[in-house]
């Protein structure tokens, strides 16, 4: 696609979004507005499907609302409370640890910078700027796997991992598409673009995508 297409693209991906299911860290952000709840959710939502990253955050906030209540929480506690999310004994001791510091370190408040967040453990790039972002409305571009994978399918980069992409990203994405297109390319990665014979043939980018890398689709 050429890179002036961008346009096209957010306009369509923005009326189509409506009938999508929206992304679970991101309902945590619309319903709570709280950069705390946006950070441990995305955190849980690692390698978890989002029905199941829902309703783990649910339990969990159900129990602790605030970093000093989280802080007071034993792991054991958290795990069982957000299983089955993948890696959930790993996670609940992140979100423990995590807590605590926030507390002794920070006066109980998320820091609202990418690279102050990318001091603590488990905290990539793809939830520091997903904090930075939905937390505090602040500029940002959280690339995961969908936007990655569907940003080279159409053919606006050309890069083999998420960093890169948000690098390039950074470069050529106009700025004020930077925060919404994480939403827009996750829900349109889990209902249509699939990564394994995705929806081309039904598809409301087909006119403007390239298709790379794209051997088998419906």
């Amino acid at each position: 696609m050429k890179s002036e297409d961008i346009h096209a693209v957010i306009a369509t991906l923005r009326e189509e979004y409506k009938s999508w299911q929206t992304p679970a860290v991101t309902i945590v952000a619309q319903c709570n507005g709280s950069p705390f709840k946006v950070l441990i959710s995305c955190i849980i939502s690692l390698r978890t499907k989002d029905e199941v990253t829902a309703l783990a955050s649910a339990r969990l906030f159900a129990h602790a609302q605030t970093t000093e209540e989280m802080a007071k929480l034993p792991a054991d506690e958290i795990s069982q409370l957000i299983y089955p999310a993948g890696f959930y004994r790993t996670k609940a001791a992140q979100i423990s640890l995590l807590s605590q510091r926030l507390v002794e370190e920070y006066h109980g408040i998320v820091p609202d910078n990418i690279d102050e967040l990318l001091r603590f453990k488990g905290v990539g790039r793809k939830t520091a700027n997903l904090v930075v972002t939905l937390g505090f409305g602040k500029p940002g571009i959280c690339v995961d796997i969908h936007v990655h994978r569907i940003c080279n399918r159409l053919g606006y980069v050309t890069t083999k991992n998420p960093d890169e992409t948000e690098r390039i990203l950074r470069l050529q994405l106009p700025p004020e598409y930077w925060i919404e297109i994480n939403d827009l390319l996750v829900a349109f990665g889990q209902n249509h673009c699939h990564p394994v014979s995705p929806r081309c043939s039904s598809c409301c980018l087909s006119g403007i995508c390239d298709r790379i890398g794209v051997k088998v689709f419906r």
